[in-house]
């Protein structure tokens, strides 16, 4: 499961095994708990458990669990989803490994929004740009005396640990660099290779050490606050790392836990990605944004999983670039995503907004395999840019 989806949008039939049922209990017996000493009684036992899954590589028992307490409906799934995703990221380490006093160690990422006409980069960091970008997540965004292990890597989504068991694997090897405040020299030959989007997704990843019990983040020291080291991280990452980024536009998100981190950028990279693509439309087309009409539709499968908005010159038909709305986690019918579009396509400068409300079919092209997007008709279409401008533009644009 990847790691920003932690709440699947539907069910799959699992074989229920004996780890699958004894996870699927906890968590029950954990969501009706009525106090917080309860609460740690089965918090313990359910984390062992996970913890021993987890080292097994047995994927098949947590996923299976988590889509029969998703049917079930309930805190109940939520409870696992936590534990499971809190038992991949950190690690608790005792003073008699290796180091004098307890320690915490915490999986983190620092997302980067990124838009470009040309490649958005991905791959290894050169040492002097890791250290740089070490020195301002140690000033900005951790705690004093908390030890940070960096990867010298630049993931795209792509990338990224695609279960829960690889993450704990990324998260136990980055937590024994972390102790001793050194980085980590991944392998870019075992790397996925990446797609090509006008706007993506990039994340520098670490783990941060701090002794049990004192401060890991800025933001919980006394003088420290969230929206302070978000400000100057910023300011101050953004040096380091938009030098990895060439000819891209940047936006920084506050480091933050692995999980957490992913689904903030999930869900910034929705708007980010609707201002890129007008952005993107008036230098490619040369056109000022009261020039491009929106057309806005929903799209299901089982159930509504996303809208699309197709771009089209005002005086056209012809989409001529797309951009996927997706949802995220309990979002539904009833969520005001159209309204959130439409803000965002209005502070970019357009005025030509078009919503449909007919339930457009989750297709894709069969060539290429890009979503198809709604025009004004109502049709669901490729989306082609004018020939002269296609060449230079990136091949997935969406």
């Amino acid at each position: 499961m990847p790691a920003a989806m932690k709440r699947p949008r539907f069910t799959r039939r699992s074989k229920q095994t004996p780890d699958t049922e004894h996870l699927i209990r906890l968590a029950m017996s954990l969501s009706q708990s009525s106090s917080r000493i309860e609460d740690a009684f089965w918090e313990t036992r359910l984390a062992t458990l996970v913890d021993r899954l987890l080292a097994d590589g047995d994927e098949a028992a947590l996923t299976g669990a988590l889509d029969h307490l998703y049917g079930v409906g309930g805190r109940a799934y939520d409870e696992l989803a936590d534990t499971i995703e809190s038992c991949c990221e950190s690690r608790h380490i005792d003073a008699a490994e290796g180091v004098v006093k307890h320690q915490d160690v915490l999986l983190i990422a620092a997302p980067v929004l990124a838009w470009s006409r040309y490649t958005i980069p991905s791959g290894p960091i050169a040492a002097e740009a890791l250290s740089s970008a070490r020195v301002h997540l140690q000033a900005h965004v951790l705690a004093k005396d908390a030890r940070l292990g960096l990867a010298n890597f630049l993931f795209s989504p792509d990338q990224l640990p695609q279960s829960y068991a690889e993450t704990a694997a990324l998260a136990e090897k980055l937590a024994k660099a972390a102790l001793h405040g050194r980085d980590v020299k991944l392998d870019p030959g075992v790397m996925p290779e990446t797609v090509n989007f006008l706007s993506d997704t990039r994340y520098l990843i670490g783990a941060v050490a701090a002794t049990r019990g004192t401060p890991m983040f800025r933001w919980q020291e006394e003088d420290g606050s969230r929206a302070d080291s978000i400000k100057q991280w910023r300011l101050q990452g953004g040096d380091a790392l938009r030098p990895l980024l060439p000819a891209c536009a940047t936006e920084l998100l506050l480091p933050q836990p692995y999980h957490a981190a992913a689904r903030e950028a999930d869900r910034a990279s929705r708007p980010y990605s609707l201002r890129a693509a007008v952005a993107f439309l008036q230098t490619t087309l040369n056109v000022a944004a009261t020039d491009l009409r929106a057309v806005v539709a929903p799209f299901y499968d089982r159930q509504i999983e996303e809208y699309r908005v197709g771009f089209t010159l005002s005086q056209a038909t012809d989409v001529v670039h797309g951009v996927v709305w997706p949802l995220l986690e309990a979002e539904d019918e009833s969520s005001d995503a159209p309204a959130q579009i439409e803000l965002v396509l209005r502070e970019a400068g357009m005025k030509d907004i078009v919503a449909l409300d007919d339930r457009f079919p989750l297709e894709y092209c069969d060539d290429c395999g890009a979503p198809l997007y709604p025009n004004p008709e109502g049709e669901p279409v490729h989306a082609e840019l004018p020939e002269e401008q296609a060449e230079t533009a990136p091949r997935h644009l969406h």
